[in-house]
């Protein structure tokens, strides 16, 4: 059976909650499914931050005379990332061929076994991460990740343009920090003047998500009902 359906989500503006989506989309996707995250984001990994496995290390087994990484599974997830690769304290300075490369032989030799669904978080920007992700991992579908930052905006159209150019669809937008909720309040709080984001990047906003405090501090144990609409727009398109 191997792997059903590839997600990747992505973002060429960095600190848009990229990996925040991507591991409250896989968490709520392991209620129902079987579910793996490969964190591909070779210059910041998050994952293993966020799931609060920072010191943990995949095992490794050896298969048919071949050695693969065993994904660690954390609340019901199956996750490989950079972060387990890489020392901690040290940044990754590779180029393009080693990047490529490290994101190439995490998917391969990472024994993933049965999944409904394997989400990938991209690394920020437009580059060899991109070209690699779509000639290697060939993804079924992308989920862009934005803000009502006119920055993140215009960087999220480079994305889509991109992803176009791969012949890779793109299943829509997540409009992320959209407002803000303050304690003890359940008002909404627009921050900014609102951009149609459908309007100015021509694709479907599948969910907004809002900046709240329990947002910020992702806890894989408590879902967030932030991401039911979300949810149940991406099981109608995957």
């Amino acid at each position: 059976m191997g792997i059903k359906q590839i997600i990747a989500v992505a973002s060429a503006k960095g600190g848009v909650g990229k990996s925040t989506i991507c591991a409250n989309l896989a968490s709520y996707f392991a209620k129902d499914f079987k579910v793996g995250i490969l964190d591909a984001d070779i210059y910041g990994p998050n994952q293993h931050i966020l799931f609060n496995i920072i010191n943990s290390k995949p095992e490794v087994q050896t298969i048919d005379g071949q050695k693969f990484f065993m994904p660690i599974e954390v609340n019901n997830i199956f996750l490989n990332s950079m972060g387990f690769i890489l020392e901690k304290n040290k940044a990754a300075m590779w180029r393009g061929p080693m990047l490529s490369g490290a994101i190439k032989q995490l998917k391969k030799l990472t024994q993933w076994g049965n999944l409904d669904y394997l989400f990938i978080d991209m690394p920020p920007g437009t580059g060899d991460a991109y070209l690699t992700v779509a000639s290697e991992i060939k993804p079924n579908n992308v989920l862009l990740v934005t803000s009502q930052s006119k920055l993140a905006v215009q960087d999220t159209i480079k994305s889509k343009i991109m992803f176009e150019k791969l012949k890779i669809p793109i299943i829509g937008l997540v409009d992320n920090m959209s407002y803000s909720i303050y304690p003890n309040s359940d008002d909404e709080v627009f921050d900014f003047p609102e951009i149609n984001l459908e309007n100015e990047i021509g694709l479907k906003v599948l969910g907004s998500i809002p900046r709240t405090k329990d947002l910020a501090n992702f806890n894989p144990n408590k879902l967030s009902s932030f991401f039911e609409p979300l949810y149940n727009e991406l099981i109608k398109v995957t």
